[in-house]
């Protein structure tokens, strides 16, 4: 083991223990006050740090130069404070819950859902780094349907493991990106099991289709399976209203081509950034 990879190890325990700490301590207070001091300390102290404002601010000029300033400097807070609220909604259990499943589903979509979970069709459920993603799928397990999630492993294993088990506590199951979680999926998905998964993070392997006005490599796996197992292919998303969420079900992409379905879906997410701008994961390396 090199020096480097030493020094790596034990940096990422230390931020692991930081990170549990601070979960730790913010889980003791009310919930009221815990999500938005979470929202606070990943805006002015810890998003400083890890450098999430200036990427902000990268994004926002690639995509929106002409976007001002005052409007760029408040996106640069706003956003992770959206991230921190979100991170200790989904470490709070059944608290977020309550708060994801307190308002009845809106949208288009929720009848096409009723008749596929009668039907026992599959369905892919696609969203985004927005809001709190997850809130949709506590809404939708609530309403009784049977949502399994897709996850990408996190690069620090004792930070992955306490995350799975927060996610877990929403809703299961849930399965990992790549090889180890792709049997277990395939067979919920053939089951008639609704699948949440994300598609808004740069995926070298995808497919480089609009969003933002911007080329952006986009997986077009959400597409794939749909067209393979005949599941519908549907947006949801979570809208941040203070400590609650309106819950949107749009209506299912009409199958095509994988190309013309999942720009389809970059364009559903496009429509809503622009309407919610701080409610974006501005912070991840969307574009080259």
């Amino acid at each position: 083991m090199t020096k480097t990879t030493v020094k790596k190890s034990r940096a990422e325990r230390l931020r692991n223990l930081f990170i549990r700490g601070l979960i730790n301590l913010l889980l003791a207070l009310p919930y009221r006050w815990r999500v938005p001091l979470c929202g606070w300390v990943m805006a002015y102290i810890i998003g400083p740090i890890a450098g999430y404002d200036k990427r902000v601010r990268d994004n926002l000029a690639l995509v929106m130069p002409d976007l001002p300033q005052a409007e760029v400097k408040r996106l640069m807070r706003e956003v992770p404070r959206n991230v921190g609220r979100t991170l200790i909604e989904i470490y709070s259990g059944k608290e977020f819950i309550a708060r994801a499943t307190a308002e009845p589903l809106q949208g288009e979509g929720l009848a096409a859902l009723d008749e596929a979970h009668a039907a026992g069709r599959p369905v892919i459920l696609v969203t985004g780094h927005f809001g709190n993603y997850d809130a949709s799928r506590a809404a939708l397990i609530a309403r009784g349907y049977n949502v399994g999630a897709l996850y990408r492993p996190m690069g620090d294993p004792d930070f992955n493991a306490h995350y799975v088990k927060a996610i877990s506590r929403i809703g299961t199951p849930v399965f990992p990106r790549g090889r180890a979680g792709l049997a277990d999926m395939v067979r919920f998905l053939r089951g008639g099991g609704m699948l949440g998964l994300l598609m808004d993070q740069k995926i070298s392997s995808g497919q480089p289709l609009s969003f933002m006005g911007q080329p952006a490599m986009t997986a077009l796996s959400a597409a794939d399976l749909a067209l393979k197992y005949n599941a519908l292919v549907v947006p949801t998303y979570a809208v941040r209203r203070g400590l609650d969420f309106d819950i949107i079900i749009e209506p299912p992409i009409p199958h095509s081509t994988p190309t013309e379905m999942t720009q389809a879906l970059n364009d559903s997410l496009e429509k809503l950034v622009r309407q919610h701008m701080d409610q974006w994961f501005w912070i991840h390396r969307r574009w080259k």
